[in-house]
């Protein structure tokens, strides 16, 4: 049986006849007869052992070609018994190649066995493969997910047996096979492809597959090392890498298991030049292939950077090329480098400029033109930060690079340089504690101690040059002096010098010794004087020529080029004079420095020289942290709940390492407690419990605590007083704060610690934000709270008395329930101790004229509104007590102004002061009168209603009466509660409208003081009292709709007249809220709110800013063409002012069309002559506001709106606005056809430069955002314009051009008083004979959305208010369903 096996190209080679003694398949089996075949096979293995296949090859060959409609019992038998052939014929060979060759025919027979048990057994692995493949594709097109198919009993786990037959074959091809002939190529073909085809598969990445992948490595790594297959694996590497994404990780696997385990290191070096041809030849796209190249290679050499590094220039040519990922890939491969293979201090020169050359390249990087790229530069420098791989020198200018980023568009470009930063921070090797002010005490300290120790040396501050750098300094200088004395031949005189005596007397002196002529030279090389030490250095080689060091040396091509014998060696002697070298053993290469005598004091200098230069480079590095502080501040403000959970990470670790600013940047993150983004809330909460609860990882002290909480409340606004409150409260529910904490607080606020009087209001205020978490806490001390607080020195600190108040309010701080689930409020008897210290305590105080005495007394009311059963009757008390007050003589006092009112006829005046306190309470009682009735005395009268209606239904028999099913129906639908709560809150209304204020009740008698008091304002010099007046008059609106109405008219003169800017900001706070109480009476008086925009006054533009956007986001303001005033404020010089209108533009964004909706009217109003503003901030208003305009359709309507506006425009600075308007808007192909559709409306307006320069801006912005079919309509619509511009209308480009409007219909007649009107609130809107009014010109501007409401507010007209007064006469009544 002479025969030679060919393993075949296609299977069906097999089939036909070859060369002679060719191997070829007799019979193929069908089949339904392969079952005894195999069988028999299987019986003559048992005997024969490998060699049997030979004979049966055909059967085995048939269940390969019947594979895949064979039984799995019949598959899994093949595969078992290919698997024994192969496993020992690879026992068996070594004994029968041995030491001597075997016979021909033996040879030849072990050879096909060989060949024969590796086809076999790659062709069922790969057919194995599919099955599975086809498995899976199946069960997903089944069931949407992967099912695995139930297991019968016959089956083999195929996961273990794809990895033993790929180690069989690992055992068999191992051998040393020469014996038998040289490598087969076809051999080697089958068993690699096999090995590619496993890799094919997704699942190969997976854990569990992790056996396949190193039996793939082992397997061809032996390929790879006997069998000449480098150049395939480097191209099938590089295909798997285009065609499949997901085997880069299984790839980089393979590859570091050669390079680590086999040495195959070099193939690294082809796979990387492989692809760099790969990528040059697909032009360096973004495609499938290419990332995945980016990905192999990020993480080839986070395996094996040491591989990488020698070939890394073939890949650094890559960082030029279009796709971003192949950017980041490469640059993942430089920062492993530097972490793995180029860190630590055994660095030497030439890896530490190529570990520089790395950090520049990702550095450079950080203003890559792809926002991935530079998001993943800065990851990978955070990376090398935190493996300690950066280089001292590089922290502080990676700190300003870093910084530059925080402002990048790109938010993750942001929150990678926020987190760079804080690893830097957290990283940096200067010292634990940033506290500029003591570095910088330090540092002066260091540098002071440091200049004494040099004036005691003798030392000059500066770099010292070692003797090479010297010399270089002085060489260029030295030639052309030596050049001149060799052509002179002189020796003893100088060309243009004159020696002096001196100077001969001492050559004579000191001529006498080498050493000494050899010191002179270096005198006076130091000294510059080159010329007289090239003539010593000429008298010392005559006179010492076997000297050191004027004996004749060998020359140095290193010294120069074009220099002559002569000059090298004169050279050689001023060096070695310069040097300072005395014997011939001190002759050594340039450079080494020779090592000076040190002594103590050197060594002291050179320690207090490091130090300071420590010393300078923390307080800079410092510094550089310092300033990225105020910009990552912002970033709290920022949309993304991510960056802000960053910035907040980022001023937790400042906070630790004490940087200035981090208190401030803890102040600013304090309010996003009250987030609405949970994430945000959380990170929130665990930085404070971080940085006070829980400090490096340990409990605090007590002590330390209080004060850290302490320092957050000194100077904190009330907002943050109140974010903090949740807090503390939060870690007080979560019994995360201790009792000894608690207890410490009291011992502050009675004085048995000794702190100051801020820490004692602080302790008060803590306990009353730990008792919103636990009432008890505050409950159970309730008579030592009133009664050190409110005691008898309460006088003596007002503040501390009001905090003592609003802590015992939250005692009654509980969430509110459903009506029926609602408790009874905690109320306390009005003989209660509290409430005579109050009272005693407000009275005690009237007479003084302290700042504090007012909010005491307010927070103090507040308290009895709050607390007691009666609290009107009490408050009515002290109103009396307090007016006996005022009505007893006083003496005149410089406090009093001479305006002041007179208490009676003959007691004299009044101070100013008392009449102020007075009506302080005055305003206050009527405000919590209202509170009290609407939100305590309501809500229990519906309380007690729902206990008795719940005591009734328990009695009603089962069969209710017809009007019992009807109520029970109305009941179902809800009409019962509301009808009720209805009722109640009309008895309330009833109540304040027509009892509170009425003759004979308390508060009327101090209603015409208030009224007197604000309406004569010029009557009464006290500034205060006026602010005061106006603030009760405020407060009294509130109670009663027809007070409200007869007093409206006075609030608007002083919103609009007063001189004090408080007087405005707490009127315009009270109009404000007065539209949520009563929006039909104040709804003309809308035009009056928004003049208050110009305010020149910051404060009150800021105020009216802040009411305006509650009124309108709310919906109580109709939006109209006033909103103009709003969008003025987004160029305004305060910058709190300009953020707050953009947060306002932001809000009214997101509801509907809102902004497209009003931008044609904010463009008419702005640009008009009279109103309006200036060209340079109306500019910058149009590109805010044109950010809002995302839609296409709204841009297509706005195209056509503002062409249409031109007809009506009649000043040139308006053409110019709306062409400016005009190039605002994108470019597309739509607008550019609604600028053709209208253009008979702009084509005479393009004779001005301005208009004409911004049609061809758009032009030019056309023509790159079209498709280039469409350049011939850009061209089209670029000569229209050019010949518009140049000789005006061509004869075939007639258009119908209306007659213009007058200018008084549009612009200075009827919108110019229009907006005048507005600008100036009148004290009183016009009212009596009503003239017909004139028909007005109006330009409809509505929306083309569906939104109706939106289409309503889009029209513009340009008419004037309605001549409707909004002041109804005093004597004019409404009932309550009228005033609503």
């Amino acid at each position: 049986m002479e025969f030679e096996f060919v393993i075949p190209e296609l299977r069906a080679e097999l089939l036909r006849g070859g060369r002679v003694k060719q191997y070829t398949v007799a019979e193929l089996l069908s089949p339904a007869l392969l079952r005894a075949p195999l069988d028999e096979f299987q019986s003559v293995f048992r005997t024969q052992g490998p060699l049997a296949i030979l004979d049966h090859f055909d059967v085995l060959y048939g269940v390969l070609c019947h594979f895949k409609s064979l039984d799995a019992s019949l598959q899994e038998q093949t595969l078992d018994l290919v698997m024994k052939v192969v496993s020992q014929h690879s026992s068996i060979l070594p004994s029968v190649l041995g030491s001597s060759p075997p016979a021909p025919l033996l040879r030849q027979q072990h050879l096909n066995t060989l060949k024969m048990g590796c086809y076999l057994l790659t062709q069922l692995v790969e057919a194995f493969e599919e099955r599975g493949a086809r498995m899976q594709t199946l069960n997903l097109a089944a069931g949407g997910k992967a099912r695995r198919p139930k297991a019968s009993s016959l089956s083999v786990d195929w996961e273990t047996d794809r990895v033993s037959s790929l180690q069989h074959l690992t055992q068999l091809l191992q051998l040393d096979l020469w014996p038998l002939g040289p490598p087969d190529a076809a051999l080697t073909r089958i068993v690699t492809r096999c090995c590619y085809r496993l890799l094919e598969s997704p699942a190969v990445v997976h854990v569990k597959n992790k056996p396949v992948r190193e039996a793939v490595a082992h397997l061809l790594a032996l390929m790879i090392k006997r069998y000449n297959h480098m150049l395939g694996a480097t191209l099938n590497i590089i295909q798997l890498l285009q065609h499949f994404e997901h085997v880069a990780p299984a790839l980089v696997h393979i590859v570091s298991i050669w390079a680590n385990e086999y040495g195959l290191k070099t193939i690294v070096g082809e796979i990387l030049r492989e692809i760099r041809l790969t990528v040059d030849n697909s032009g360096g796209s973004e495609t499938l292939g290419v990332r995945a190249i980016a990905a192999f290679l990020s993480e080839l050499a986070e395996e094996i950077p040491t591989a990488i590094l020698p070939n890394v220039s073939l890949i650094l040519d890559l960082l030029n090329k279009e796709s971003a990922a192949l950017r980041s890939g490469v640059l993942c491969c430089l920062s492993h480098m530097v972490c793995r293979s180029l860190s630590g201090p055994g660095l030497d020169a030439d890896s530490r400029r190529l570990r520089d050359a790395f950090l520049d390249l990702l550095s450079q990087h950080l203003h890559d033109s792809n926002a991935l790229v530079r998001s993943r530069a800065l990851q990978l420098l955070t990376a090398v930060v935190r493996g300690k791989a950066l280089p001292l020198k590089r922290f502080q200018p990676l700190v300003t690079l870093a910084t530059g980023r925080l402002c990048d568009k790109a938010v993750n470009v942001c929150k990678n340089a926020v987190n760079l930063l804080a690893a830097i921070l957290a990283n940096n090797p200067f010292c634990g504690r940033l506290s500029i002010d003591e570095l910088s005490l330090s540092h002066q300290k260091e540098l002071k101690k440091l200049l004494v120790l040099r004036a005691e040396r003798g030392t000059v501050p500066g770099v010292p040059l070692t003797p090479r750098e010297e010399w270089e300094a002085i060489l260029p200088e030295l030639l052309p002096a030596l050049q001149a004395t060799l052509e002179d031949g002189e020796t003893e005189e100088q060309e243009g010098e004159t020696e002096t005596e001196g100077e001969t007397a001492v050559r004579g002196e000191i001529g006498d010794t080498p050493q000494a002529l050899c010191e002179e030279v270096r005198t006076l090389l130091k000294a510059a004087r080159y010329r007289q030490a090239s003539l010593l250095a000429l008298e010392g080689l005559s006179s010492f020529p076997d000297a050191f060091p004027f004996r004749t040396p060998t020359s140095d091509p290193q010294d120069g080029e074009g220099v002559t014998d002569d000059e090298t060696t004169l050279l050689r002697i001023l060096q070695a004079c310069l040097r300072g070298a005395g014997t011939e053993q001190e002759e050594e290469g340039d450079s080494k420095v020779p090592e000076p005598e040190v002594d103590e004091g050197t060594s002291e200098l050179a320690r207090q020289e490091v130090l300071v230069q420590y010393l300078h480079d923390t307080l800079t590095f410092g510094e550089a942290i310092q300033s990225a502080i105020e910009i990552i501040g912002k970033l709290l403000a920022s949309k993304n709940p991510s960056v802000v959970q960053d910035a907040i990470h980022f001023f937790v670790s400042i906070a630790e390492f004490d940087v200035p600013g981090s208190m401030a940047g803890m102040k600013q993150m304090l309010p996003l407690v009250c987030s609405k983004e949970p994430g945000v809330r959380e990170a929130v909460v665990d930085a404070y419990r971080q940085l006070y609860l829980n400090p490096n990882g340990k409990r605090p002290k007590p002590l330390v605590l209080v004060q850290n909480l302490t320092a957050l409340i000194f100077d904190a606004s009330v907002e943050r007083i109140k974010c903090l409150e949740e807090l503390v409260s939060e870690f007080v529910r979560q019994q995360e704060v201790e009792g000894s904490v608690i207890q410490l607080l009291w011992e502050r606020f009675t004085g048995k610690v000794a702190v100051t009087a801020d820490e004692r209001r602080a302790a008060v205020i803590l306990l009353g934000m730990a008792a919103r978490g636990e009432a008890e806490i505050v409950g159970s001390n309730l008579e030592t709270l009133f009664t050190v607080g409110l005691g008898p020195r309460a006088g003596e600190n007002y503040q501390l008395a009001r905090d003592v108040c609003m802590t015992i309010g939250k005692i009654t701080h509980t969430k509110k329930g459903l009506p029926g689930q609602r408790e009874a409020s905690f109320r306390l008897p009005s003989d209660h101790p509290l409430f005579s210290s109050i009272s005693t305590a407000i009275t005690e105080g009237f007479s003084t004229p302290s700042l504090g005495w007012r909010p005491f007394a307010e927070a103090a009311l507040s308290l009895v509104y709050r607390l007691a059963e009666t609290p009107d009757r009490l408050s009515g008390r002290l109103l009396v007590q307090c007016s006996r007050l005022l009505l007893s003589p006083h003496p005149v006092s410089a406090s009093s102004p001479p305006g002041s009112p007179q208490s009676n006829g003959t007691t004299g005046q009044v101070p100013s002061h008392l009449l102020a306190n007075l009506v302080c309470l005055v305003g206050h009682v009527a405000l919590q009168q209202v509170v009290h009735l609407e939100q305590s005395v309501a809500p229990e009268m519906q309380r007690r209603r729902l206990e008795r209606e719940q005591r009734s239904s328990k009695q009603r028999t089962a069969n209710t009466s017809k009007r019992g099913s009807v109520s029970a129906m109305e009941e179902e639908l809800g009409l019962v509660e509301g009808s009720v709560e209805d009722t109640e809150a009309d008895l309330v209304r009833r109540i304040c409208d027509g009892e509170l204020l009425e003759e004979g009740q308390l508060l009327a008698a101090f209603v015409p003081l208030v009224v007197r008091l604000c309406s004569n304002p010029g009557a009464y010099e006290d500034c205060d009292l006026a602010t005061i007046s106006c603030l009760a008059l405020c407060k009294l609106t509130f109670v009663s709709y027809d007070f409200c109405e007869r007093n409206l008219r006075l609030l608007f003169t002083l919103l609009e007249k007063s001189p004090t800017p408080t007087i405005r900001c707490n009127t315009m706070v009270a109009l404000g809220d007065l539209c949520f109480r009563f929006p039909n009476l104040l709804e003309p008086w809308s035009p009056s709110l928004y003049s208050r925009l110009r305010d020149p006054s910051r404060s009150v533009r800021r105020t009216a800013l802040i009411v305006m956007t509650h009124l309108i986001l709310r919906d109580m303001v109709k939006v109209k063409g006033q909103i103009s005033e709003i969008a003025v404020l987004l160029v305004d010089e305060d910058e709190e002012i300009s953020l707050l209108a953009r947060s306002f533009f932001n809000e009214l964004s997101c509801k509907g069309n809102a902004v497209y909706n009003l931008l044609p009217d904010i463009i008419s109003r702005l640009s008009d002559a009279e109103c309006g503003i200036e060209e340079e901030p109306f500019h910058a208003v149009m590109r805010l506001t044109f950010g809002y305009i995302t839609k296409d359709r709204q841009t297509e309507s706005l195209v056509e709106k503002l062409c249409q506006r031109f007809r009506t425009a009649t000043l040139d600075r308006q053409y110019r606005d709306l062409a400016f308007c005009l190039g605002l808007l994108p470019a597309s192909e739509r607008g550019l056809r609604k600028i053709q559709d209208n253009f008979d409306c702009i084509s005479d307006k393009l004779q001005q430069d301005y208009v004409y320069q911004q049609f061809q801006n758009l032009v030019g912005r056309l023509r790159r955002a079209l498709r280039p079919e469409l350049k011939v309509l850009v061209d089209e619509f670029e000569q229209r314009i050019s010949r518009c511009h140049s000789r005006g209308l061509d004869e075939g480009d007639s258009i119908d051009v209306k007659p213009a409007q007058p200018p008084k219909a549009v612009g200075k007649g009827t919108a110019g008083k229009k907006m005048s009107s507005t600008a100036v609130v009148s004290a009183t809107p016009r009212v009596g004979r009503r003239n017909k009014p004139r028909r007005k010109v109006c330009v409809d501007f509505s929306s083309d959305e569906d939104d109706d409401e939106d289409d309503e507010d889009a029209a513009v007209m340009d008419c004037d208010t309605p001549v409707l007064s909004p002041i109804r006469r005093s004597g004019q009544r409404r009932g309550p369903r009228a005033r609503k």
